[in-house]
């Protein structure tokens, strides 16, 4: 008996395909309801389209199989770079300084400017929180941050 070789199946296709060269006899064994093994001889036809199936099942999920792992792999990859990657001095030194100017620039704004853009970017407040923290409108706020945005450029301009 001349059996294929085995191959990954599909658990909705779970048939075994046979050829008895001997016999030159084609047969596909399968479990019916009952969960019994049925073997049934078919025509070659019918066994080269049963094969083809196989083989069509097995190349779609070798593709599905890829493309879960590729994905997978990109995404951990992308969030083990934006983790893990080292900075170079220079760019330490760069984002250092640029902080440094950034509080020098902030300390030279108007008292409520500087605790209101205090409060906006590094206490992560929203206006309406600061707005109510403060007993005024968040409109007020607002124009508030726009203004000192607007002064924290000029200030770094003059700094540099």
């Amino acid at each position: 008996m001349a059996e294929r070789p085995k191959r990954r199946k599909y658990r909705d296709n779970p048939y075994t395909l046979k050829y008895l060269e001997e016999k030159n006899i084609y047969i596909i064994s399968f479990k019916d309801s009952k969960g019994v093994i049925q073997k049934v001889e078919v025509n070659e036809e019918i066994y080269k389209t049963f094969d083809r199936f196989e083989l069509d099942d097995l190349s779609e999920l070798n593709e599905y199989d890829n493309h879960i792992e590729h994905s997978e792999l990109f995404e951990n990859s992308l969030e083990t770079r934006a983790k893990d990657k080292p900075m170079l001095l220079e760019d330490l030194i760069i984002q250092e300084s640029t902080f440094n100017e950034l509080k020098k620039a902030i300390n030279l704004l108007p008292e409520v400017q500087k605790r209101r853009i205090k409060k906006y970017y590094f206490d992560e407040k929203s206006e309406v929180q600061i707005a109510l923290e403060e007993n005024v409108s968040q409109k007020n706020v607002s124009k508030s941050l726009a203004v000192a945005r607007t002064n924290l450029k000029e200030i770094l301009k003059k700094l540099n």
